[in-house]
């Protein structure tokens, strides 16, 4: 599985551009000011002395780290403000920070809110909760994290002896440069922005680390990279990971893996229509959507249609008391849905299918009712019929192929009891729109939603 995720993303920066670096016509230490490329008396081409085998001592770390940050330097033609602080965790103490230790619960509470918006993705079932299955996935595949509130960088080491791989400290380093010259404590207010915001920051963390290892196999010399065969991120480790069903939720694991894979191909656009000052405003500008990080020549002009959901709900049901009232889940998170429910084929990684294609607009409403049931309205716009008409398709037949949904009358869809999405769906489009409305039982669709006559 990892060796399937560095594969797509390598096929996706194949085409980037290399950046000139220049030589190496530096003095010995910088004179004055601090000179890009030089951190902490190590330039970017200075060689380090150490040894990897087993794991790097105090000295040896800030040699690495030093020199990982005047590299950094050196390729995004930005300097760091300040040294930043690097720490190196085995994969049982992440998993054991973050509440996740693949033998129990999350240690965020439960979000029967999120949990409607995941399940009308088809991607997280009513048996489990939406905050579990993410804090899984994340302690089961998370590298390395930058933390901007404490300002520091946390690495999970592949080995028992705590090891740094060159690649994860590189790119958490590049989130510590944003950090600094343009902060990281922003917040978006649905899925689909939260998505598209980070299309810019890993997407940018990615690019940097691509173009980083180019110079690893063209006129650097770059510390070794760890074994991870040991890692249980992704499988057990017994050389046949390949043919392996992953430990975590795959289909929750493409939609949170594409900033990393389709941001890289973004930002060099960007970056070639305007150098890295056109990078620099990313920052103070982000897409408004997955589909223009998708689709780079829709940014920034093209945004997604405003959808809005009338409540149509009788006494028995009500939305929740949340902000906002629903969430937008965009077109990277529709072609996860569908690919993970077997309604678009090829590279799971590619995030390109016609179904998904075409995305103008959504918005995902949940419901809840006194007597612990929960529901949703999903309404989505698109930019023709056509695109509507494959959407609802397609959405029809993973109920009815992948879930064995059986069709008690016409647009309504009921799931058997034995099927993680056991719940009754409403599916009716009209001209560009599409609506799917959720529920326990069929008997709840026109409490949840009246239809409209």
């Amino acid at each position: 599985m990892r060796k399937e995720l560095l594969i797509a993303l390598a096929v996706v920066l194949a085409g980037c551009t290399v950046p000139s670096f220049g030589g190496n016509d530096h003095p010995e230490t910088p004179t004055g000011e601090d000179a890009i490329g030089y951190e902490n008396g190590y330039w970017y081409d200075d060689s380090v002395s150490v040894t990897t085998d087993d794991g790097l001592n105090e000295t040896e770390r800030a040699a690495v780290v030093a020199r990982t940050m005047a590299r950094v330097e050196q390729v995004r033609d930005l300097e760091f403000k300040e040294s930043v602080p690097v720490s190196v965790i085995s994969r049982a103490e992440y998993q054991n920070r973050s509440g996740s230790n693949n033998g129990g619960g999350s240690g965020r509470p439960q979000d029967p809110w999120n949990d409607q918006v995941w399940e009308s993705l088809l991607l997280i079932g009513e048996d489990s909760g939406s905050s579990d299955e993410i804090d899984n996935t994340l302690s089961t595949t998370v590298q390395g994290y930058y933390s901007p509130s404490r300002d520091e960088i946390v690495i999970v080491s592949p080995t028992e002896t705590p090891q740094i791989d060159r690649r994860t400290l590189s790119h958490e380093l590049v989130h510590a440069l944003q950090d600094q010259h343009f902060g990281l404590n922003g917040s978006a207010k649905t899925q689909d922005t939260q998505l598209s915001r980070q299309g810019v920051t890993e997407g940018e963390a990615n690019y940097v680390r691509v173009l980083y290892e180019r110079r690893c196999g063209d006129g650097w010399g770059c510390i070794a990279l760890p074994d991870r065969t040991s890692d249980d991120g992704g499988s057990s480790g017994d050389g046949d990971g390949d043919s392996q069903e992953p430990s975590y939720n795959e289909g929750l694991f493409t939609v949170l893996y594409q900033p990393y894979v389709t941001g890289p191909r973004f930002v060099d656009q960007i970056r070639s229509d305007g150098g890295w000052d056109a990078v620099d405003a990313l920052h103070d500008d982000f897409p408004d959507s997955t589909e223009q990080v998708l689709h780079s020549e829709k940014y920034p002009d093209e945004k997604p249609v405003n959808v809005s959901v009338t409540d149509r709900s009788t006494d028995e049901w009500s939305r929740f008391d949340h902000d906002p009232v629903g969430d937008t889940v965009g077109e990277t998170s529709i072609y996860a849905m569908m690919y993970h429910n077997g309604q678009t084929e090829g590279d799971r990684y590619s995030y390109e299918s016609e179904i998904s294609a075409g995305w103008g607009g959504d918005l995902v409403v949940p419901y809840r009712n006194g007597s612990g049931g929960y529901g949703y309205v999903w309404e989505t716009r698109w930019d023709t019929e056509k695109d509507a008409r494959e959407f609802e398709q397609a959405y029809r037949a993973a109920l009815t192929g992948e879930h064995d949904a059986s069709q008690p009358r016409s647009n309504v869809y009921v799931v058997p009891a034995d099927d993680q999405f056991n719940d009754a769906f409403r599916v009716i489009r009209s001209g560009k729109t599409v609506r799917i409305v959720n529920g326990p039982k069929s008997g709840d669709l026109d409490e949840i939603h009246r239809a409209e006559a």
